[in-house]
């Protein structure tokens, strides 16, 4: 892969991770309306491994909590915060875990990959997500997370299997519906992203390992090294904003290029 294309296929994944707009519907529009081929899944792997060392760095603290439970977790023992952390992490990761592999047996995974789809998701998560924020009650914090609750947000999570719908995005619009606040909604969503990120790209991985090479893993250390840095400020950069500004910024982006996406499937 020519240079150019890693660092444009890394800064898109790294700077839409998390912000609520859809990185794998950016990441499938560059290879749709672009002269640029499929970047391919050695490269996926590698800017989702990138994006999964920024959200751990960012909220190390809470990250470090999970990991350090996670052993108590796995023997049964529910008994400390970060045992509960872990459990509540791996609870909400079921639904989209299931929801991913009906779509890959089914083949519907391959299916969804259009730019109509992406341009009607874009467009109708983005105004699911405005109202959930608008209306929504703001009455929890990140200390009254519950399973009810993780397992309605990883509900909510398995719908941005779908392109276009953005898994952080359609997350804290599930928080928000459940009452969470918008900085606490966020942060419980980034958290998620974790085992997520984690589980997806370990299956990925898997069909990666047959067809590597050292020139593929050259073009995958650089993608990792630039998309570490892109979703890095992109966390920073939307967990500041929050404090004085709602999601409606990247809602009217979303329907914006929703409506030019439609646009280009339709004419």
């Amino acid at each position: 892969m020519a240079l150019f294309h890693i660092f444009l296929v890394a800064i898109i994944q790294g700077l839409t991770e998390f912000l609520p707009v859809s990185s794998s519907g950016h990441l499938i529009l560059l290879s749709k309306v672009t002269p640029f081929p499929d970047q391919g899944l050695a490269i996926d792997v590698a800017a989702h491994v990138g994006t999964l060392g920024a959200v751990i760095l960012y909220f190390w603290a809470d990250a470090r909590i999970a990991f350090c439970g996670l052993p108590r977790m796995l023997t049964g023992r529910i008994d400390t915060p970060g045992a509960r952390l872990a459990f509540l992490l791996s609870a909400a990761t079921i639904p989209v875990m299931l929801a991913g592999l009906i779509l890959k047996l089914t083949g519907m995974d391959e299916t969804l990959r259009s730019v109509a789809v992406i341009g009607w998701t874009m467009i109708l998560f983005g105004i699911v997500l405005w109202w959930m924020d608008q209306h929504g009650p703001q009455t929890k914090t990140e200390t009254d997370w519950s399973l009810k609750d993780a397992l309605k947000m990883g509900l909510w999570q398995a719908l941005a299997l779908i392109p276009g719908t953005s898994r952080s995005g359609i997350t804290i619009t599930g928080a928000r519906q459940i009452g969470y606040a918008r900085k606490d909604a966020a942060k419980l969503a980034m958290l998620m992203s974790i085992p997520t990120i984690i589980a997806s790209g370990t299956l990925l991985s898997l069909d990666v390992i047959k067809e590597a090479d050292i020139d593929l893993a050259k073009d995958a250390a650089i993608a990792a090294v630039f998309s570490f840095f892109a979703a890095l400020l992109a966390l920073a950069f939307m967990m500041r904003l929050l404090r004085s500004v709602s999601f409606t910024p990247y809602v009217i982006y979303r329907i914006l290029l929703g409506v030019a996406l439609l646009f280009i499937a339709y004419s």
